[in-house]
């Protein structure tokens, strides 16, 4: 996986700015480790830097179609193309010639011979900027469901991109600003931010499925790719063997790596079906066992369960390990670490995140690094197969507004009255939640109640599942880890996206579908295990310490924090005991503290200026 950025400018000769485009480059070192690369022309400048996975002699980019500045096309390109062998088949049977093995170059080609249509061929995880200076314009492209991210900032003459914030941020012509929007987007909706919105004041990303155009004057935004409602005719059984067929494909094209490779294994059904089907499929091919990481914490025995988090995963780590054979490592995450993880954190998100859910997520990833280049995850089952407790509650499905918001506050409560006036939190919430219903595509004469939870799932799966895709990328990519997601194949999306309810959860039961799909995979007790989330540690210490600097802000007559927020709001309910309210939906007793102390950090360390 890689890190990709760029400038488009139609007035600047581009040729002369060099250490501005290395420097632009040089913020996404994490990404990609192993090289780096600058291509110049007149209006258009790439850089590059690459973590080597496939073809590790013959993937350097910038990846041109000819020599020098004149080349026709450039390719600046982060992903992981799963059917780039038959997709490379295809265009040499067309005439192409191909240099390298890389998926990168099939890529290119691949938008040689068929233009804007290309992306619509593809099966993977990617973001891209393609210069085609035929005619003088800029692609930017990226995946189906936005596994990988992509900004871009458009300025009076042109146009700015990067992978990450941070490498539009390192170029003079664009600000770190936050205005009513943002604070809208980082307070009122900071568990499933608005697709499109990069927070900062005129930085956009590229959404999920789709295009951008730049040319000279007009900048041109195209899907190339969406969920179509179409009647379900299988039966129980078909649908069964389907998902599984799919699902293990999906699995199985994504072990291709030149690299090492393992398993992320939380003990629920979802990880535990893709490190079966990694083990299974790597036992047919005669390779080795397949390694398997889980992360835990002191005490985390001693932790009451809620709706969210309903079992501790080790015991069931332990046995989904055992009976599949994995190689399996659990990584302890002390309370100290997790302190000393957080300003690592934020710099990897360029934005006010999950707190210590970050920072232990971080801390896995980077044992995890330090054995394997590639891991497989089960993210997104809950978001396909309707796993979440909102799916299965009934006042958060007909509620009027995004399901995991019913009954919840969020930190805009804590808004100053005047910026409250100028952001309008409520009307912000609601007219995003309209919005979002008004993109769903329904399915004529469906039933009130199957048409209601395809909306619920359309809401998870393009306003929930974007942020905990991006969480994943941009911290596992802050150690150079790259993080593929089988579940997120569009193929397995598709199909299940017209299931009925009553098929995917039978008798009731949450991820039914799933559980019977892959039975024969697992012992029973991980199978039949209740959804439990992400694990969030008892953090006490963890707890102490932000209380400590949150005390610390409210005696600070300049914390930037409190131009946003109420300060006496924050010190009664302090000194009350009572939590501040939260932007995770999951109970944590420490989120709203995490998100008021890192909101501060943020303004100070990207010297954000309020509009």
């Amino acid at each position: 996986m890689c890190g990709v950025t760029g400038w488009i400018d139609w007035d600047t000769d581009l040729r002369h700015q060099a250490q501005t485009v290395r420097e632009m480059t040089a913020t996404l070192a994490c990404r990609g480790p192993d090289a780096d690369g600058v291509w110049l022309s007149r209006h258009a400048a790439f850089g590059h830097r690459r973590l080597s996975v496939i073809d590790l002699d013959g993937g350097a980019q910038p990846l041109a179609d000819g020599p020098g500045p004149d080349a026709g096309a450039v390719l600046c390109y982060n992903g992981e193309l799963y059917n780039h062998r038959e997709l490379r088949a295809q265009l040499e049977a067309l005439g192409h010639v191909f240099r390298t093995r890389s998926d990168t170059e099939v890529v290119l080609r691949a938008h040689l011979q068929w233009g804007k249509d290309a992306p619509t061929r593809f099966n993977g995880i990617f973001a891209y900027a393609l210069w085609d200076a035929r005619y003088e314009e800029l692609l930017l492209v990226r995946d189906h469901l936005g596994i990988k991210p992509l900004y871009w900032h458009a300025h009076p003459t042109g146009v700015l991109f990067g992978s990450e914030p941070k490498a539009v941020l390192a170029n003079p012509l664009f600000r770190a600003e936050l205005d009513a929007e943002g604070i809208a987007e980082l307070f009122a909706l900071p568990a499933a931010p608005s697709a499109g919105h990069g927070i900062f004041r005129g930085l956009h990303e590229v959404r999920p499925g789709h295009l951008v155009v730049v040319g000279r004057g007009a900048t041109r935004e195209f899907r190339y790719w969406r969920l179509e409602p179409a009647e379900h005719r299988d039966d129980a059984g078909t649908t069964r063997r389907t998902v599984r067929e799919l699902l293990a494909d999906a699995v199985e094209r994504q072990l291709i790596s030149d690299v090492p490779l393992c398993t992320l294994l939380s003990g629920g059904v979802d990880s535990s079906a893709v490190t079966a089907l990694a083990a299974t499929a790597r036992e047919r091919a005669g390779q080795g066992k397949i390694a398997s990481f889980s992360v835990d914490f002191p005490g985390s025995a001693d932790r009451t369960p809620d709706a969210w988090r309903t079992t501790r995963d080790a015991p069931y780590v332990a046995a989904a390990a055992e009976h599949i054979g994995t190689l399996h490592t659990t990584v302890l995450v002390p309370d100290d670490d997790l302190l000393d993880a957080r300003d690592a954190v934020l710099r990897a998100r360029d934005r006010p995140g999950w707190g210590e859910m970050d920072a232990s997520l971080h801390l896995l990833f980077r044992e995890v690094r330090r054995r394997s280049t590639v891991a497989l995850s089960g993210e997104a089952a809950d978001e396909i197969f309707g796993g979440y407790p909102y799916f299965h509650d009934a006042a958060a499905v007909h509620a009027p507004t995004f399901p995991w918001l019913h009954g919840k506050a969020t930190p805009a409560d804590l808004l100053r009255p005047d910026v409250r006036a100028e952001v309008r939190p409520e009307e912000y919430t609601a007219a995003a939640y309209h919005r979002s219903l008004g993109e769903v595509s329904r399915l004529p004469g469906e039933p009130a109640g199957d048409a209601r939870i395809r909306e619920v799932f359309h809401l998870a799966l393009t306003r929930w599942l974007p942020p905990l895709l991006d969480r994943v990328d941009r911290v596992s990519m802050s150690v150079g880890l790259e993080v593929r997601v089988p579940f997120c194949d569009h193929r397995l999306v598709e199909y299940l996206w017209n299931v009925p309810w009553a098929l995917k959860a039978p008798e009731g039961r949450a991820k039914g579908l799933l559980r019977d799909a892959v039975r024969d995979l697992l012992p029973p007790q991980v199978t039949d295990r209740p959804k439990s989330g992400y694990p969030s540690t008892p953090a006490v210490r963890y707890t102490e310490v932000l209380t400590a600097r949150a005390n610390e802000l409210l005696a600070d007559p300049n914390a930037p924090v409190f131009e946003l927020v109420d300060r006496e709001s924050v010190r009664r309910l302090l000194a009350e005991g009572r939590p501040l309210p939260s932007p995770r939906t999951a109970p944590n007793p420490v989120g709203g503290l995490d998100h008021l102390v890192q909101v501060d950090e943020w303004l100070r360390a990207y010297r954000v200026a309020l509009r």
